[in-house]
């Protein structure tokens, strides 16, 4: 079971990393602390933990970028210990806060609990694609970056994914019909290059235009920008 820790402090992550592992655990960090929703979506942990003092951003940010498309329990560790800072971590959706100094005795019996309580029926998977600093939602078809979310048809969004999931592949306009006829989404030539003119328009508004890229007389990749 994979928990994610988001601290900066070494000596700390150092120490909880030890303890986690003693216990079973295995632990990730992020690579950066700029980066740390895709650590995450990379990562699917089971549980965060969080400190609330981060470069860049703070905890409550990254908490609420979680929550935004994942259930993953968060345990705040903090420091802090205004009352204030509890109440916007749990109402941000964290699930404890445990001001240090801690006993790793009390976080462990925490840590066990939540998991007992969040998986007893069933671990729930994070169904989220990265791609270009935006999160691709596959269960309610929209894209988003942290400013927009953008919400697509169910064209546009075949078609998306489609060419994400290429992996800087061509597919061509021939395959991309024939794999919506196979969804009984009934295109020809001219609604297809609708679609990919309203997909592209979409993700302009998002900075992401750019990221379809047509292949003359091959058909269109999506690549990294």
């Amino acid at each position: 079971m994979n928990i994610f820790v988001v601290e900066d402090d070494d000596a700390l992550f150092a120490a909880l990393k030890k303890g986690l592992e003693a216990w079973s655990f295995r632990v990730t960090r992020p690579d950066d602390f700029e980066g740390v929703m895709r650590s995450f979506l990379e990562q699917q942990p089971q549980l965060v933990i969080m400190d609330v003092t981060l470069p860049k951003f703070d905890g409550f940010h990254w908490c609420r970028e979680i929550r935004a498309v994942s259930k993953v329990p968060i345990v705040f560790l903090s420091s802090r210990d205004h009352p204030m800072d509890m109440v916007m971590a749990l109402s941000m959706g964290a699930d404890d806060f445990i001001q240090k100094p801690f006993h790793t005795d009390v976080l462990y019996a925490k840590i066990q609990a939540i998991l007992r309580r969040t998986y007893a029926y069933g671990e729930e998977q994070v169904n989220i694609l990265e791609w270009n600093g935006a999160l691709i939602d596959l269960n309610r078809g929209v894209i988003r970056n942290a400013e927009k979310e953008v919400d697509l048809t169910k064209n546009e969004f075949f078609i998306l994914i489609t060419l994400v999931k290429s992996n800087n592949v061509i597919i061509s306009r021939y395959d991309l019909i024939r794999k919506l006829w196979e969804d009984e989404q009934f295109v020809n030539d001219n609604t297809l290059t609708a679609n990919i003119t309203r997909l592209r328009q979409k993700l302009e508004t998002i900075d992401l235009a750019d990221a379809i890229v047509t292949k003359k007389g091959l058909g269109y990749m999506a690549i990294t920008l």
